[in-house]
């Protein structure tokens, strides 16, 4: 079964599906090791990963195990990142999300709202009672994103990435549909 990729527009954002002209930007910001150096994988070194990804993207969408959108600026269509809902599993009613963006857009409260987004849409969509997320421990911004749309953290997965020799720490979070508040999408001055 197939899952259509969404296109959402928030009030500075829309996140839409990938083109293949986003392979530059992809490329660029995963190979970016500032941003990069909370993954469970190294930077990228290589052009053909975002062909790859792009690629990935659309065969999750074919095959209905997840979405994966860009993120761009409403006012002017600069790329901001992108964010995801991987995973889904109907069965189980459960789904796990992921976002990353670029250095430069950090810290405007654009991870929150694109999340926000992206999770209006699945609940209403997907029939999800559970969402999942992880962050590094050492991602205390990610975290606060987590935190600032509901999420509850429920453990932490001891040293479960070795990228480049350097173990660490993940904090697992969930959402439950009974805990999701669509409408108290944090304001941009809060979302920071």
């Amino acid at each position: 079964m197939t899952l259509a990729t969404p296109t959402l527009d928030t009030d500075r954002l829309r996140l839409r599906p990938f083109a293949e002209a986003d392979a530059d930007f992809l490329y660029a910001l995963h190979s970016n090791a500032h941003v990069m150096r909370y993954w469970d994988s190294p930077p990228w070194t290589e052009r053909a990963r975002a062909g790859r990804f792009l690629a990935m993207s659309r065969t999750m969408a074919d095959e209905g195990t997840g979405v994966r959108v860009a993120v761009e600026r409403a006012s002017d269509g600069a790329l901001v990142g992108w964010c995801c809902l991987v995973e889904w599993n109907p069965d189980y009613r459960s789904a796990s999300l992921g976002y990353c963006l670029d250095e430069a857009m950090w810290g405007r409260g654009y991870a929150t709202e694109a999340a926000h987004a992206l999770l209006t849409w699945a609940f209403g969509t997907l029939d999800l009672n559970r969402v999942q997320a992880e962050a590094d421990t050492r991602n205390a911004a990610s975290a606060r994103v987590l935190e600032k749309i509901g999420f509850v953290r429920e453990g932490t997965l001891r040293e479960d990435c070795v990228v480049g020799g350097e173990v660490s720490d993940s904090w697992v979070y969930g959402l439950l549909r009974r805990e999701w508040r669509p409408s108290a999408a944090p304001a941009p001055d809060q979302a920071r």
